[in-house]
């Protein structure tokens, strides 16, 4: 018990680590070597391979919206979810966008809009995260959604009508992507003027400048 008088906040107590939503995002890093290996053999070209990979990167991605919602629902957010679910995402999406560029079925600059996007946005969170949370906007959930789809439709040893519906789609994921990517960009300096913090920040330059000025005559 909390003796009378002490103002001390105590961090309630979190979920065990070991839980199933964190299993399932450590199963999604661990099918990404699997995934690649399927899609990178023989060169991509064995379409019995193609499709294995298809169904690891179908799998791995439905883990990604299925232990989020476990863990919202069972109270079993953690450090460790909230690290490595991120990572997983990132590792799952980059190997697949590489792989499709090794093999040649996607544009390298395609690759690298979309990669140094991710990346850099994830940065950019962490750069202000100390001015507040950037939460994730419905044209970013638009913009994974798209980037799933396109992907799938790579993977795929597809031809003639589906591989042009392959492109359309990855070329809408890669407009949506900047865009959104601009839009974070946009979110965060308005965050970043505009939090407490920085409120603070220019209260404490206005009395120093006003201190220093000296009163009035």
């Amino acid at each position: 018990m909390t003796p009378a008088g002490d103002d001390t906040h105590v961090r309630p107590p979190q979920a065990s680590a070991w839980n199933i939503a964190n299993a399932l995002t450590v199963l999604r890093i661990a099918l990404v070597p699997v995934f690649a290996w399927f899609l990178l053999h023989n060169g991509g070209h064995s379409s019995s391979y193609r499709l294995l990979a298809a169904g690891v990167f179908v799998v791995a991605t439905a883990t990604d919206r299925i232990d989020g919602d476990i863990a919202r629902a069972r109270g079993l957010v953690t450090d460790f979810g909230t690290v490595s679910d991120p990572i997983a995402d990132k590792a799952l999406m980059g190997m697949a966008l590489a792989g499709l560029s090794i093999i040649g079925l996607l544009p390298w600059w395609v690759t690298a809009v979309v990669l140094v996007r991710e990346f850099g946005i994830t940065a950019l969170r962490f750069l202000v995260i100390r001015h507040g949370v950037m939460p994730a906007s419905r044209g970013g959930k638009v913009k994974t959604a798209l980037q799933a789809v396109a992907i799938l439709l790579y993977v795929l040893p597809l031809s003639g009508f589906w591989h042009t519906i392959a492109v359309v789609v990855m070329a809408s994921a890669v407009v949506v992507t900047v865009a959104t990517g601009v839009d974070y960009v946009l979110r965060a300096h308005t965050l970043r003027n505009t939090s407490p913090r920085a409120q603070l920040k220019r209260e404490r330059r206005e009395a120093a400048a006003r201190h220093t000025a000296g009163p009035e005559v």
